[in-house]
């Protein structure tokens, strides 16, 4: 990686006393590490194995990640274009090609023959090919800018760099912030838009415990889907893909997982953590909880509200559990008293600097005040944003003519000339809309708004028209017609004449708000994102003056790798052994929900070796968004599928613990003996195993 920062700051370390301080503790297995900066010494230090760049390249070339309709990661498995996933990363897939006649989440699919495979709508896996630095065009285009400017800037410049992939739809740029700005990427990815459905097991074994075991352990799930890339019609050729381990892993054995960490907090400022800790985060679960409640309402219903909303209603207790057990890491002292004497130590760094305490001594205040800002501004820019399918194809059509009228570099990015290339995929999306789930969650929007800002708000009257919340849900509804991907595609081609014209409710609503809209949205760049963009960048570039790229940045759902080794753990429960078996599956099945086992496994039980390891715990730091990563051994062989966190891992978006923190997966063995004699997979087995030399 070359550029300015590159030469100047990435080897600047500072005293070794402070580099310690500011860098991973020696023993702990911690951190995203981006595969062009691995700590190969640091991994041979401890497990006796320094990857290669040819190790890293092929890995690299051989995992995925899933965007569209899941945000997850994956890999390849074969030279045929197999991808291996977890079940909860694919499951609205399956979920879309169910109907009330045939659920394939409950009963599962298997795709016979390769002719069966299914395609899934909405879903496209990015294979990264190459980084390249571009801090320093960057920093140049940001030069002496403040405020709005350097946010525009930025935003010009990403839009720029992004152009390299526009006209290509096979080719995907991004433009990725690391370090908080202390360094700048271009991701260049290549994108496999034809993904199918090859196998997906029954709901209630791929999330075996449901809720209760959810982020605990021991488990039990086989949470696990095989898809497969297309390219023109035809199986894609992946000729770097991860072979099967033929022994699986044991205890103590090294493993790395392979996988894109969706966004932490782990160097944001003490000011910036107490935003979270007082006042985001406690809204945001009174908020989830009553939309839990009201789901529950709408799945108890029928069997088949049940069905459609099973789904979302997962997802909602996932994001709650995942939310609140990052705000109990928040709430111990303990815990956050050690990220306050971490900024204590980079601040003392800082200071030990005059240069450094001159240009950048000043950030950490000046991002405190931002946060009061930010706290002032809170409920506008939470609940000034409706949701739901249709809202969001409406608010996309009516503002991309808008959009596509401005040069480039001023459009909101998501208009980018970039993002333009993905954005017929996703408003073209032929996956099913519930209008009844729908409405559900329209009227629990509009609710929640006109109870913070009260019936007298202007934008409260825009948004209800005169009407109860839940009357005004049922009209929008029963008004649009963008559930026609048809009639999207006319709006969409149209044009400004087109949207201007419609008397589609949800189209005649996103113009009616569009204004205000824009307005809360600049406010709070201009007073709120703007500033946190500069100031987090100038404590960014003062942290990696101190420490280079001895330590990792924070997850931004790009590719990533990270070590560990197969390791149990204790706690206050007591001491877990690393590994569970099948035989312990078929011991906590207690015919209850959530711990009913489907009759596929049960009609198999005498074939299956009980003894055969179910699922794994390893010190590997993940966070959301590693979901579906391959776990793979020093001969990158894959010997698990990541598809969890325990408990304690919960605060990972904002520090790692390298006593508790652990990371769940299937076993490669588990996978196997599943596939082939619960389901009968073999040509999915045999393509698996027959493809390891």
């Amino acid at each position: 990686m070359g550029g300015y920062l590159s030469s100047v700051l990435r080897y600047s370390t500072g005293t070794f006393v402070l580099l310690l301080a500011l860098s991973s503790p020696a023993h702990a297995d911690e951190g995203f590490w981006t595969f062009d900066n691995v700590p190969a010494s640091k991994v041979a230090a401890k497990y006796g194995f320094a990857p290669s760049q040819a190790w890293l390249q092929h890995v690299r070339s051989a995992s995925l990640r899933l965007t569209g309709s899941t945000g997850c990661s994956a890999s390849f498995i074969s030279p045929n274009g197999l991808i291996m996933t977890n079940h909860h990363c694919a499951v609205s897939c399956v979920a879309s090609l169910s109907t009330s006649a045939v659920d394939y989440v409950n009963s599962g699919f298997y795709a016979k023959s390769q002719a069966d495979e299914v395609k899934c709508p909405g879903l496209e896996a990015d294979q990264l090919l190459t980084i390249a630095d571009v801090t320093r065009e960057h920093l140049a285009a940001t030069k002496g800018k403040t405020g709005k400017a350097y946010t525009d800037a930025t935003r010009a410049e990403n839009a720029k760099l992004q152009k390299a992939c526009v006209g290509n739809p096979a080719m995907r740029c991004d433009v990725v912030a690391l370090y908080h700005g202390g360094v700048y990427d271009l991701y260049t990815y290549h994108r496999y838009r034809d993904v199918r459905l090859a196998f997906a097991p029954e709901y209630a074994v791929a999330q075996f415990g449901g809720d209760p075991d959810n982020f605990n352990f021991p488990r039990f799930d086989f949470d696990v889907a095989l898809l497969r890339a297309y390219d023109k019609d035809l199986a894609a050729s992946t000729p770097e893909y991860l072979r099967w381990s033929p022994n699986g892993s044991s205890a103590g054995q090294l493993v790395f997982v392979a996988g894109n960490p969706g966004g932490t907090s782990r160097e944001n400022t003490i000011a910036q953590l107490e935003y979270l800790r007082d006042i985001a985060l406690p809204w945001y679960f009174g908020n989830l909880a009553e939309l839990r409640g009201r789901l529950a309402e709408y799945a108890a219903q029928s069997p088949e509200a049940a069905r459609r909303s099973k789904d979302l209603r997962f997802g909602i207790e996932n994001e709650y559990k995942r939310q609140f057990g990052g705000l109990e890491a928040l709430l111990d002292p303990t815990f956050f008293g050690s990220l306050r004497e971490k900024e204590r130590i980079l601040q003392a760094a800082v200071a030990a600097r005059p240069a450094l305490q001159s240009e950048y001594g000043n950030a950490w205040a000046k991002l405190a005040a931002v946060q009061k800002e930010r706290a002032r501004l809170f409920l506008s820019r939470s609940y000034k944003y409706p949701s739901g399918t249709y809202w969001n194809f409406a608010q996309t059509l009516v503002r991309l003519p808008v959009e596509k009228a401005k040069p480039d570099a001023q459009r909101l990015p998501e208009f980018s000339d970039a993002a333009l290339v993905t954005l017929p995929d996703e408003l073209f999306d032929p996956s099913p809309i519930y209008s009844d789930l729908e409405e559900v969650q329209l009227a629990f929007f509009l609710d929640d708004l006109r109870r913070q800002f009260g019936p007298d708000d202007a934008y409260v009257k825009l948004a209800l028209q005169g009407r109860s919340p839940s009357e005004q849900a049922h009209y929008l509804i029963s008004n649009t017609r963008l559930a026609d991907v048809a009639y999207r595609k006319v709006l969409y081609e149209g044009g400004e004449a087109a949207i201007d014209s419609s008397t589609d409710s949800f189209i005649v609503l996103a113009r009616s708000l569009d204004a205000q809209m824009r307005a809360a949205q600049s406010e709070y760049e201009n007073k709120v994102m703007n500033p946190t963009d500069q100031l987090s960048g100038q404590i960014a570039k003062a942290r990696f003056a101190i420490t280079g790229t001895s330590v990792y940045p924070d997850g931004t759902f790009s590719l990533r790798l990270s070590y560990g080794a197969v390791e149990g753990f204790s706690d206050d429960r007591g001491t877990f052994a690393p590994f569970t078996t099948i035989g312990g599956l078929f011991a906590r099945a207690s015919g209850a929900d959530p711990y009913v086992l489907p009759s596929s496994w049960l009609n198999a039980r005498a074939s299956l070796d009980m003894e055969t390891p179910m699922n794994l715990s390893t010190t590997n730091d993940v966070i959301g968004g590693n979901s579906g990563s391959p776990l793979i051994n020093k001969e990158a062989q894959v010997v698990g599928l990541v598809f969890d966190g325990n408990i304690h891992s919960l605060g990972g978006y904002y520090g790692y613990d390298p006593r508790l923190n652990r990371t769940i997966s299937v076993d490669s063995r588990a996978l196997i003996e599943g596939l082939s004699k619960v389901y009968h997979a073999d040509r999915l087995v045999t393509e698996i195993l027959g493809n390891n030399s």
